[in-house]
């Protein structure tokens, strides 16, 4: 399939499935069965693609296709201009198009799981040549009816498919795992195991990362060099720079910079930013919060709407109390500031740059850059307490 077209025909089954969704934009393993198999026609060669779909299925079709990839996206009835300049537009050297005509998926062969007994049983994925399109747009004609009388299909001994219902899904899944992370270890990225590692096909997962055992990678993530993920380890629609670490951790939504550690048992959660070589540490939950380069967050902590300066730390169990039940307020953590173990600051508040929060502070109102901020009731002692309250003998 080297340097091949491909033309995609998105059809509305829904009135024979009963579902809600088109069978393409069903899920396999949290991702659009379409995602699965523009992979494998990606991992084949084709790197132009013309989809044909209604206009309510458009959004969720283009995010099925990896960035990089020319895409063309037509709505039915209203293609053949658009199709008529696509073909046009590939090339002498390309005499064959892929045509996908419904849901299908297409595996590598492999003689011991595909292997099936009797004929050939052909699919909805086809092989047509150029020429006979071209000609077919030239005399008006129905496409579809062209490629069932002239195309070549691809058959199960090619690995090709169709997919008629969910059921049939639960077949294909492993197989198309495991031919997904086949082709990421041939790149470079180290998989520990095969068998417990989920990632989908529209994330983008650089070589020499290494992935640990029970990682699930969903949606638009992208992993740069360098990055170690896992063991047990879920992450959606985030970015990691070269070097990160998130162990044990989920992270949602979230832009991670380089040489960034996480971990393990964190809570990442939507809108966090954080710079380069951030420290956030077990059973930490940050949300909606700005993290600058070098900034620690060490462990048993909660920030949320926050912006934590460059080398700012926050100890053991500091938290910023940011709702009252009807807001939630910002807070801002200057610069190499340092915040003690079990600190309340009371949002909205600013910490200014280099200040100290002293451990065991409720904080209700801005510290000025460069002092000591101290919150707390004087310790006192009531001697011989315990010796007459407590410790009596019966």
């Amino acid at each position: 399939m080297a340097g091949l077209s491909a033309v995609i025909f998105l059809p509305d089954d829904t009135g024979k499935t009963g579902l809600a969704r088109p069978l393409l934009l069903q899920n396999l393993m949290g991702a659009p069965l379409l995602s699965w198999l523009v992979d494998s026609l990606a991992a084949g060669g084709v790197e132009r693609f013309f989809l044909v779909c209604r206009p309510a299925c458009e959004a969720a079709a283009r995010d099925c296709f990896p960035a990089g990839k020319e895409l063309v996206v037509a709505e039915e009835g209203k293609a053949a201009a658009l199709f008529s300049d696509f073909l046009a537009a590939a090339g002498d050297d390309q005499t064959d198009v892929i045509v996908v005509t419904g849901p299908c998926v297409l595996l590598p062969y492999d003689a011991e799981i595909l292997a099936l007994p009797g004929a050939p049983e052909a699919s909805n994925l086809l092989c047509v040549k150029k020429t006979v399109l071209q000609q077919a747009l030239a005399d008006q004609a129905d496409l579809l009816p062209v490629l069932e009388a002239e195309a070549a299909p691809y058959t199960d001994r090619d690995g090709a498919f169709t997919i008629e219902s969910l059921a049939q899904l639960t077949d294909f899944q492993p197989l198309l795992n495991r031919a997904h992370l086949y082709r990421l270890a041939e790149t470079g990225v180290e998989i520990w195991d095969f068998g417990n590692t989920y990632i989908d096909p529209t994330c983008s997962v650089a070589p020499g990362v290494t992935i640990l055992p029970g990682t699930i990678l969903r949606g638009k993530t992208t992993v740069a060099a360098g990055c170690v993920l896992g063991p047990n380890t879920y992450v959606e629609d985030s970015t990691f720079g070269a070097g990160t670490i998130v162990n044990s951790s989920q992270v949602f939504r979230a832009e991670l910079g380089e040489g960034c550690h996480v971990g393990p048992f964190a809570y990442v959660r939507t809108g966090t930013k954080a710079g380069n070589h951030v420290k956030i540490g077990d059973f930490v939950e940050v949300r909606s919060v700005t993290l600058g380069d070098n900034a620690k967050v060490a462990h048993l902590s909660y920030v949320g709407d926050s912006e934590v300066g460059s080398g700012a730390q926050l100890g053991c169990g500091a938290i910023t109390v940011n709702y009252d039940r009807e807001k939630k307020y910002r807070t801002v953590i200057g610069e190499n500031a340092f915040i003690g173990s079990n600190v309340n600051l009371v949002a909205p508040i600013t910490v200014g740059k280099e200040a100290y929060v002293a451990a065991g502070s409720t904080i209700t109102e801005d510290v000025p850059p460069l002092s000591l901020a101290i919150a707390r009731a004087r310790q006192s002692h009531k001697r011989e307490w315990a010796g007459k309250f407590k410790l009596k003998k019966p």
